[in-house]
């Protein structure tokens, strides 16, 4: 039992010293709505289907005067780019969940601007409207 609490342990260690800062922070209580971050992209999932999540992620990012780059949909995924106000690159990545949620994942920036994407996310979820 020690030798595998140990391993463990030991695992978790070297873990997080090969990826550094890559913990997730997580912001608000439990369940459908919770925002977390890893690895430079802010990721949520809303109550709002696969379609009405994409289309207030176009009118959010119309509303912040950001491009649309690129917009591809798929079934199981659709994503938009498009250039942040300082220049950066910037990937929304929506996936269906249920037919009433929806996870959105932002990121700005090759590293990741945590600021920056969750004013972006804000945004889209401002755009989803009350159900």
């Amino acid at each position: 039992m020690f030798k595998k609490m140990a391993f463990f342990v030991m695992s978790a260690f070297l873990l997080t010293s090969l990826y550094g800062c890559a913990t997730i922070l997580v912001a608000g209580a439990g369940g459908a709505g919770t925002a977390f971050w890893l690895s430079g992209k802010l990721t949520e999932t809303v109550n709002a289907s696969f379609d009405r999540t994409i289309k207030g992620t176009k009118e959010a990012l119309q509303s912040l005067n950001l491009p649309i780059n690129k917009d591809t949909k798929k079934t199981s995924v659709a994503q938009i780019m498009t250039t942040y106000t300082d220049g950066s690159e910037t990937w929304i990545d929506i996936r269906p969940v249920t037919k009433s949620t929806t996870q959105v994942s932002v990121r700005v920036g090759m590293r990741g601007d945590k600021a920056a994407s969750s004013k972006i996310l804000e945004a889209i979820k401002s755009h989803l409207g009350p159900f």
